[in-house]
């Protein structure tokens, strides 16, 4: 049987517009599953999660579960 290991968790909440954004940021918002302003998703940190989020770092607030 494999070893279960806890998976860290991070909310990420938009805080700021993409409008007059560039459209890798547009999409890298998209990606992320964020819809709109003070909109929240979970996802797990993983190196890829971890890296878009450093990309839109400027529209978005991360908190660790």
């Amino acid at each position: 049987m494999a070893k279960k290991t806890k998976e860290k968790k991070i909310k990420i909440t938009q805080v700021r517009s993409v409008i007059g954004r560039p459209e890798n940021q547009r999409l890298t918002i998209k990606a992320l599953g964020l819809k709109r302003i003070n909109h929240s998703v979970e996802h797990t940190a993983t190196p890829q999660i971890k890296g878009m989020v450093n990309k839109v770092r400027h529209l978005v607030k991360v908190e660790e579960l």
